[in-house]
């Protein structure tokens, strides 16, 4: 899946669009994702202008809107002016490398359950084979009233 096809996914756009191509995605049950991560990105300017870093929320983001794209693939659907889909939990967050300009982020996403429009995730980001974040994801699809 390239960019043009991840647009028509999510809802998001620049600066907050965080998945540049989806590797491989296996309906209901896992997706592999990039997000390349260049110098140019607008948080690198306060984050930190002598050691730019990726923010820690911004990966979990990313793996978030992996995990949306899988949800949409395995539900059969796509986001509408009816619903969206929100981030609902995060639990056992893990940080263990920093991400810089010009790392490629590969987000790992595995469905676990899904029920009721709630979905839960076991997912985790990658440079190289060095483990970057790690987490489980709660989402959620709600109508909007």
């Amino acid at each position: 899946m390239d960019i043009h096809q991840i647009l028509k996914q999510l809802p998001h756009r620049y600066p907050f669009i965080l998945v540049d191509r989806v590797l491989s995605i296996e309906k209901g049950k896992s997706i592999k994702a990039l997000k390349n991560v260049t110098i140019n990105e607008p948080f690198f300017q306060g984050h930190f202008p002598h050691r730019p870093v990726m923010p820690g929320v911004l990966m979990l983001e990313a793996l978030a809107q992996a995990a949306a794209l899988l949800a949409f693939d395995t539900l059969g659907s796509s986001p509408s002016d009816e619903m969206v889909y929100y981030f609902a939990g995060i639990d056992g967050a893990r940080f263990k490398r920093p991400v810089e300009p010009g790392d490629q982020l590969t987000l790992e996403v595995e469905l676990l359950r899904m029920k009721a429009g709630i979905f839960k995730f076991k997912a985790r980001a990658l440079v190289g084979d060095e483990l970057t974040v790690e987490a489980e994801l709660t989402c959620a699809m709600r109508a909007i009233a």
